[in-house]
């Protein structure tokens, strides 16, 4: 078979179910459990802190709006995961409906891409939350090492250069969650929806105490950045307005795939964007947008209106709260390494599963110290910098190859069916498509040093050892 041939390859859908029902992972996710871990990755630092500090420096009181354009522009691609999920209820997400509809190589870049991705996602989560649990300490006067306080050059103002060695706490973070996922998903996600639960709880307080600070003053002027600066902010918020793509990756640990997965997906999305505009209607009518702390918005509009103790109880909410993200990002990562290792496309030794709890234990493990190492070692800044774009693409490739295959397969039985066919979609590339033009050059850069080290990985092994290849199971 030709190079060109092995690359446009699709693994036929009438087998998927097949091949799912024998991978390995043990189905015991229901509709809620699923809805509460798409909650958990789409809220995080978007409501405790990105909210503040587009509110006050990009948008003003128009962080609203903001966050409904990106809330629109996201739904268009949830829609679309929202098809795949109930028709290919497979573990891979964006990586296996791009391989089922686009092609092996399609579906393997953004397989090997989304994998940096989460991880980075994970390691930039952590080294927020380190963030936070620094300033506590220090608002109870515990002093730690400075050495294992941040990593490497990020010392602030007042500390010596030099002093910072590691962030040990993000780094510990990353090690917790990979401990959590290890124990089964049963018990993984109880203590994802605790946590949920509670962060929901803590966005709902801020919301019901908050409207009783609120001065209507504080409103005027709606859009002191102007049209465009709400616009600037969805650009920005957007990245807080997904989560359900790692989310859909759970798809082969859910009791009945075809039905909850689209369900979780736009319950997840619904629920956090009505608990988006109601925090930021409170947040800019508590405070001028001026005097908001981009930091850790909320926890000090509290302190400032006069009410120290709940600000205090809102930070360490927003800690724990946070921490769902971790686990939504680590293990979409882990489920995309194990499906392309399960194809064959990556060693199968990866795609081994625990004899009792089911889980991909050696992923894991990798993952979580991978992340730990970015977390530990690298600022904020350049850890973040290696999140934005392979979302974007992979928004880009969902949203096309469920045009392409409503018109190719339009026999096949659907769930759940996209409305709008094809502008929903076809709204979704656009609005991807315009926020990568957003991305500085440096981002691209990255992306593409990984990219070219995963086409040498893929003509070097994935194409001469895919399933497709020689058929068969590749684990060993």
């Amino acid at each position: 078979m030709s190079i060109l041939a092995t690359m446009v390859r699709r693994k036929p859908i009438e087998q998927i179910e097949d091949e799912t029902e024998s991978g390995g992972l043990k189905r015991t996710l229901g509709l809620w459990q699923l809805t509460a871990i798409g909650v958990g990755g789409i809220i995080g630092a978007g409501i405790f802190s990105l909210a503040g500090a587009v509110a006050n420096e990009t948008a003003g009181p128009a962080v609203l709006l903001s966050f409904l354009i990106a809330g629109i522009a996201s739904a268009a691609a949830a829609f679309s995961y929202a098809e795949f999920a109930g028709l290919i209820p497979r573990a891979g997400s964006a990586y296996t409906y791009g391989y089922a509809v686009l092609g092996e190589f399609a579906g393997w870049a953004i397989g090997w891409d989304l994998l940096l991705e989460y991880t980075a996602i994970v390691a930039v989560v952590a080294i927020g939350i380190s963030g936070y649990f620094n300033d506590l300490l220090g608002f109870m006067h515990l002093d730690l090492p400075a050495w294992m306080l941040g990593a490497p050059g990020t010392e602030p103002k007042g500390v010596e250069a030099g002093s910072y060695k590691v962030n040990l706490f993000a780094a510990l973070l990353c090690l917790l969650i990979a401990y959590v996922l290890n124990l089964g998903m049963k018990s993984a996600a109880r203590f994802e929806t605790a946590l949920v639960y509670l962060k929901v709880g803590i966005v709902l307080l801020v919301v019901v105490v908050g409207v009783f600070k609120i001065n209507t003053g504080n409103y005027s002027p709606f859009f002191p950045f102007g049209l465009s600066g709400a616009f600037t902010g969805a650009a920005t918020v957007f990245f807080a307005v997904f989560g359900y793509d790692a989310m859909s990756t759970a798809a082969e640990e859910s009791t009945d795939a075809t039905r909850h997965m689209p369900k979780a997906i736009l319950y997840s999305l619904a629920i956090s964007m009505v608990l988006y505009v109601a925090a930021c209607l409170v947040l800019t009518g508590m405070v001028d947008y001026k005097d908001i702390n981009p930091n850790a918005a909320f926890s000090s509009a509290f302190k400032d209106v006069g009410m120290n103790t709940l600000g205090i109880v809102i930070a360490v909410g927003a800690i724990l709260g946070i921490l769902t993200v971790l686990f939504t990002f680590m293990m979409g990562a882990t489920r995309v390494w194990f499906s392309m290792s399960r194809d064959g496309l990556l060693p199968g030794w990866f795609a081994h599963t625990h004899p009792t709890r089911n889980v991909p234990t050696r992923i894991t493990w990798i993952l979580g110290a991978g992340s730990a190492l970015i977390a530990g070692f690298l600022p904020i800044g350049e850890a973040a910098e290696l999140t934005n774009i392979g979302i974007l693409l992979a928004f880009i490739v969902v949203c096309v190859a469920v045009i392409v295959l409503r018109y190719k397969r339009p026999d096949l039985p659907r769930k759940f069916r996209m409305p709008g066919m094809p502008v929903v979609p076809a709204i979704g590339v656009v609005f991807s498509a315009w926020l990568i033009t957003f991305l500085q050059w440096q981002t691209w850069l990255r992306f593409a040093i990984w990219f070219l080290l995963g086409c040498v990985v893929y003509f070097l092994y994935g194409r001469r050892h895919s399933l497709l290849e020689r058929g068969g199971d590749v684990r060993k």
